[in-house]
């Protein structure tokens, strides 16, 4: 039995003007709803900035097929969404196609998508150099993964490699390095243009005060667990003391509204409440590697404990 075709995700990296984030969000809002109509189509993630370690807007497109991405790039309705865009903008855009095996913006806490440009006929050599480099980095710490693309005529006319690092120190030591610089200077004259933009995702963000330098983050179960705790007094006690008395019957907003505003205040809290309680939890979220395995279930078992608190406190407020 052969194996089944391996998806692919278009991986956009943008630059937009600080007055236009709200718009530019709103736009792509509505360029969600386009690409979702097209053959093929999977899954679509925006992640926004995060200064200083991201700067641009990523938006992930995910398809079933090399031939359904290559359709909706090359639609006349992408076309003219992006020419819409176009105010929001500064400079180019960086549009990558990459294997869903290896979609490094997707699964690491933190990546860097390496987009090179390369001179006409000078290919095969740069390919011998890029071996260079993956034999180089290979040995730097905290490396997850690498990937490497080749240019793929009349839809992405870089070649992009795709480096994923369990953390930003990591990640920044090996793009600082002698031993990359040495490298990056032998390839100049292979190379027209050449650039690093880095991509950050997920919870990881919310947990850095409480991370030691240079170490992974926490596992994955912890902090959204962490999460799930700052989250749920959040959104109950805003749907009983402002949510539905407020909006819903003094303000009279439709469900969908009041709801969608409720989101975005917890969020908004949210994200404060979780670095505060991380940095509380820290003895659990990073302990010392002789005592894990107790250290972990007795922080699981005091979470557990809190839930239920909450639950039974909440349900005698109801």
């Amino acid at each position: 039995m052969s194996a089944p075709a391996a998806s692919v995700s278009i991986v956009t990296q943008t630059t937009v003007r600080p007055e236009s984030a709200d718009a530019f969000a709103r736009w792509q809002g509505d360029t969600s709803a386009v690409v979702a109509t097209f053959p093929g189509f999977i899954e679509q993630r925006l992640m926004p900035p995060h200064p200083p370690l991201q700067v641009d807007w990523v938006i992930l497109q995910r398809f079933d097929s090399l031939d359904h991405a290559r359709h909706w790039l090359g639609s006349p309705e992408r076309q003219s969404r992006i020419e819409g865009a176009a105010p929001m903008l500064v400079g180019r855009d960086d549009v990558h196609i990459v294997t869903d095996a290896a979609s490094a913006a997707r699964t690491a806490p933190v990546s860097a998508v390496i987009s090179t440009r390369v001179k006409p006929g000078l290919e095969a050599e740069y390919l011998r150099w890029e071996q260079k480099v993956a034999a180089a980095q290979s040995k730097a710490p905290g490396l997850q993964g690498y990937r490497f693309e080749p240019a793929v005529p009349g839809v992405q006319e870089d070649f992009v490699a795709i480096l994923r690092f369990d953390s930003d120190a990591n990640l920044q030591a090996w793009l600082d390095s002698p031993e990359r610089h040495a490298l990056i200077e032998e390839a100049a004259p292979l190379t027209a243009e050449f650039h690093t933009r880095t991509v950050q995702s997920g919870f990881e963000q919310w947990f850095r005060d409480a991370t030691p330098e240079g170490a992974p983050p926490p596992p994955a179960w912890k902090m959204n667990m962490i999460v799930l705790l700052m989250l749920y007094p959040t959104v109950f006690l805003w749907g009983l003391l402002i949510g539905t008395p407020l909006l819903s019957r003094t303000l009279n907003l439709d469900f969908p509204v009041a709801l969608f505003i409720g989101n975005v205040v917890s969020v908004l809290i949210t994200s404060r409440l979780v670095p505060w309680a991380a940095e509380r939890m820290r003895w659990w979220l990073v302990p010392a590697k002789d005592r894990k395995a107790a250290v972990d279930l007795q922080g699981a078992g005091l979470l557990a404990a809190i839930y239920a608190g909450l639950i039974l406190v909440f349900w005698k407020v109801l």
